[in-house]
Formats: C-alpha cells, structure tokens, sequence
C-alpha cells in the first residue's frame, strides 16, 4: 500500500510507477534505428494475450519515481524520451511531458490510445488493441497507427482501425514477434496489394538490444 502522500502524487503525475529506463535504438515504427531514451511506466489493463511485458501489468510492483529524477536520467542520454508501458495513459502524462519539453527533449509515446490522452506530445504512436479500443482523442493525433498483426483476422481489424485515424496517420502493420515467421510473408503480400501501409518489425529484438 502505497504512502498517501505518494499514493496522490502518483494520481497527479508527479510521480509514475517506473518500471524500467533505458537508452536504445528505436526498433519500431516510424522512428525505427534512432536512439532514444525509453521510459517504461507499469499499470496497464488491457491484458493482451500476447504481451511480451506482462510483469508491466501490476502498477503497485514498480516504485512511485518523482517525475524530476526521471527527466535527469533522460537529460544525461538523449533528446528524445519514448515512455512506454504498460499503458503509460492510465497516468497523468502533462507533468513530465511539461518538464521533458522544458529541457527542449521531444516526448514521444507509444499507447493503445484506450485513455483519454493526456500530454503534449512531439510523436503519437497509436497501436490499438481489440479488447479495449482507443478514445477518440487518440486517433484524431495520432502520427502513426502501428497495428500488430497475430492472426489473419487482425488485417480486418487494421483496415477498420486505418479508417478511424486522421488522414495524416502514417499506417503500420507489424508481425507478433512470436507469429512472426507465419505472419511476415502474409504482411509482405498484403502491404504489397495495399500501398498505403508500412511494414514494422521488432528490429530492437533482431539485433538483441532493450
């Protein structure tokens, strides 16, 4: 049980439940092979099946972190923070994106877009997920629309997802990275026949890198 001094903290975004950081190589999506500072934040229920950071789940595992600590650490690596979850909007996110900005770092996230948005954002990766859809905030900024693909009816899902963005949405399709050597050629042959749409791949794993 957390302090209710940290417990309010926590719920007005001055501090985040942290799970990781990290300075990396972005292996995904539009910024892919930038380097970057991720900042992971725990708490998430969206509960996909396939999730490959599921001991981000449980928020109460992962120490409140005052958000200033956190922007130091970012400040000595890089300028751009890529916070992550988890579901990083099940936060407050104006707090530390307020100071990111201050330290002239662009603040990118990569969400399910499933809370209403909070931030203010330099990059907004939205990747939905069929079991709790995205807000409406969501789609209306999104730069990017990053559809994982697990199965053949995920294609459905990606078109009806691409026709709820705006117009300005840079379209992904990317492989479960467990389903990949099922999926891969599937995506190939449908970004081929549909144009509008990039493949993403997890090259972070690829190259053995957070």
């Amino acid at each position: 049980m957390l302090h209710k001094e940290a417990q309010i903290a926590v719920e007005n975004g001055t501090m985040l439940p942290l799970m990781e950081e990290f300075y990396t190589i972005q292996g995904e999506g539009y910024h892919t092979g930038t380097a970057a500072y991720f900042i992971r934040i725990g708490g998430c229920d969206v509960g996909c099946h396939w999730c490959d950071v599921k001991e981000s789940w449980n928020a109460t595992l992962h120490p409140p972190t005052h958000i200033e600590t956190i922007v130091k650490n970012a400040k000595q690596y890089a300028d751009i923070v890529v916070i992550t979850g988890g579901e990083p909007l099940t936060w407050n996110m104006q707090p530390i994106t307020h100071l990111l900005q201050y330290q002239n770092i662009k603040t990118h996230i990569e969400t399910s877009g499933c809370y209403e948005v909070t931030g203010t954002w330099d990059w907004f990766c939205l990747s939905p997920k069929k079991n709790k859809l995205p807000v409406s905030s969501a789609y209306a900024i999104a730069n990017e629309l990053k559809v994982i693909i697990y199965n053949k009816h995920d294609f459905i899902f990606a078109e009806e997802q691409a026709l709820l963005v705006n117009q300005d949405a840079i379209l992904f399709l990317q492989p479960e990275w467990s389903k990949k050597d099922e999926m891969t050629p599937l995506i190939i042959d449908y970004v081929m026949k549909n144009p509008k749409w990039r493949i993403s791949l997890q090259t972070h794993k690829y190259l053995n890198i957070p």
